[in-house]
């Protein structure tokens, strides 16, 4: 595995290169063009297309922009981007958000309830991360991970050394791969055991479990809020106030957004519109 420097090195360089491509546009103060920065995460990508949708219904083009977390924060703290609606706050994003805060509006929480983990299926019979090395063999000895730049990542990277758990290793890869590995191994009943977080469809698929973290290394409950480049109330007020409304009534809908882009062939904008149109009274609440 990567030592930690070499791991903060890499991340930074490829924020560099993230935060780059996006200033071939800078966020827009002019016209009715709007920018947005997210991570493909499940429930970013939901919010981000809804966002995207309603703001098209208020007259705006949008142009979303798929970045690594911390570029998603530097580019609105930067004033890259305007906007972003896939802030984990307050423990998984709180060193971008240290970086950035005097540069950027916190608008507030657009989902509560939100919680990151390690999950297992819940044939498992264990109950406790403290419990792992003891079943190293039954899990192949890895945790299976996501993207590297990811704040459950870097709690992950500490439950690892809080845990000592020698006898396992934190394995990298992205939501795709850690579902993928996730569903071959319920297919088979084998052990398994992911990152995780919800909201996330994955649980409205598979009974699964959260481990507990006796030793609160992966933090309590989290929010995930609206975030807004610095001048963005004066340059684009309308947007700005919608940005303050925007938010999902409960999870559920976040996570039927979530379902629906997991379905083949989908498309998360198409869904995003289908969401808007369902729900006209939604759209309505978050006019400015």
């Amino acid at each position: 595995m990567l030592t930690g420097k070499s791991f903060r090195i890499i991340m930074a360089l490829l924020a560099l290169i993230s935060l780059l491509t996006l200033t071939a546009g800078t966020a827009s103060a002019q016209n009715n063009s709007v920018r947005m920065a997210y991570v493909e995460w499940d429930d970013a990508t939901a919010s981000t297309f809804v966002a995207k949708a309603a703001l098209e219904e208020l007259g705006y083009d949008v142009e979303i922009l798929s970045v690594a977390a911390a570029a998603m924060w530097q580019a609105v703290g930067t004033g890259n981007v305007d906007a972003m609606v896939a802030a984990w706050l307050p423990m998984t994003h709180e060193d971008y958000f240290a970086q950035v805060k005097n540069n950027v509006h916190d608008l507030g929480p657009i989902a509560t309830g939100a919680r990151l983990g390690w999950v297992v299926p819940n044939y498992v019979t264990i109950d406790s991360i403290a419990e792992l090395n003891d079943h190293a063999d039954r899990f192949g000895g890895r945790v299976i991970g996501i993207d590297p730049g990811a704040g459950l990542m870097r709690l992950s990277e500490e439950v690892m050394q809080a845990y000592e758990l020698t006898d396992m290793e934190l394995v990298e890869g992205s939501d795709a791969t850690m579902t993928a590995a996730l569903s071959n191994a319920v297919n088979r009943e084998e052990w398994i055991v992911v990152t995780g977080w919800s909201p996330h469809w994955k649980f409205g698929v598979w009974d699964l479990k959260y481990l507990e973290d006796p030793k609160g290394t992966l933090g309590g409950e989290e929010q995930i809020h609206a975030i807004a480049r610095a001048g963005l109330e004066e340059d684009m007020p309308e947007v700005f106030a919608f940005l303050s409304n925007f938010a999902w009534e409960d999870s559920d809908q976040l996570q039927m957004v979530m379902a629906w882009n997991q379905e083949p062939g989908s498309d998360p904008l198409e869904n995003a519109r289908r969401f808007l149109r369902e729900n006209p009274e939604v759209l309505e609440r978050w006019k400015p």
